[in-house]
């Protein structure tokens, strides 16, 4: 059976996209029409429409006389995600405990124990820490699929291409890892036994930790930082 090839828009939205959310294209760098098109070898239009959908996105945004740029994120916009993400997550794991399967958390409540003691251990690997998130978004997914709440889920996930935006800003320490993998044990857990009360305040507990762990991994870069458009901490953040 044939399958259909992505058009050139799809392509060059993809592309971006996911240089946008990699920091290869950082924080109000310039996307210029022309120069985009040459680079990925396209005609301007697709460009045009990929452009358009990562703005309905939030990923660009329109700059006085630099057009389009690759949009800011600072504190506030910080605080502003994670006051969403407390009232969105809190209420998908209260859901996904009461309508959710619970040998289904039960094993992944397993699973995020097992990480938690390999990030104890004397060495992380990147490739770890990359299949870590791995988990954590197949955990992310089975929680929005065990809401049935499709509107629910999707706005969870557009809230969740921003807050990658942050984390991969942020980098990541080998202490919170470990609290990430224990905190998110104690969500899977108490989803899988159905106790909606734990699985919120877990949720909040988590988003409360990431929250701080943003907010004190951004000041170092912010103080260093030369003006002009904020540089991301790639060397910092595992992939």
């Amino acid at each position: 059976m044939s399958t259909t090839s992505p058009t050139a828009a799809e392509r060059a939205y993809e592309q971006l996209r996911s240089e946008i959310l990699d920091g290869a294209l950082a924080p109000g760098a310039p996307l210029l029409e022309v120069e985009q098109s040459e680079r990925l070898g396209v005609s301007r239009t697709p460009v045009r429409e990929a452009l358009r959908r990562l703005g309905a996105e939030g990923l660009v945004e329109p700059s006085g006389k630099r057009g389009l740029v690759v949009t800011q994120i600072d504190h506030h916009d910080l605080r502003s995600l994670f006051e969403l993400r407390a009232c969105l997550e809190s209420q998908a794991a209260q859901l996904a405990a009461v309508r959710g399967e619970p040998a289904v958390f039960a094993s992944f409540g397993d699973e995020f124990t097992r990480w938690h003691g390999l990030f104890r251990g004397p060495a992380v690997s990147e490739e770890q820490v990359s299949d870590y998130f791995t988990l954590i978004r197949r955990f992310d997914s089975a929680i929005g699929a065990a809401t049935d709440n499709s509107f629910l889920s999707d706005a969870i996930e557009n809230l969740r291409t921003h807050v990658a935006r942050v984390r991969r800003m942020a980098g990541h320490s080998r202490a919170r890892l470990e609290a990430s993998a224990s905190e998110h044990s104690l969500i899977a857990r108490a989803i899988a036994r159905g106790d909606a009360a734990l699985a919120l305040h877990a949720t909040h507990v988590h988003l409360h930790n990431s929250v701080e762990h943003f907010r004190q991994s951004w000041r170092p870069a912010e103080r260093d930082a030369p003006e002009g458009p904020r540089p991301t901490t790639a060397t910092e953040s595992p992939r």
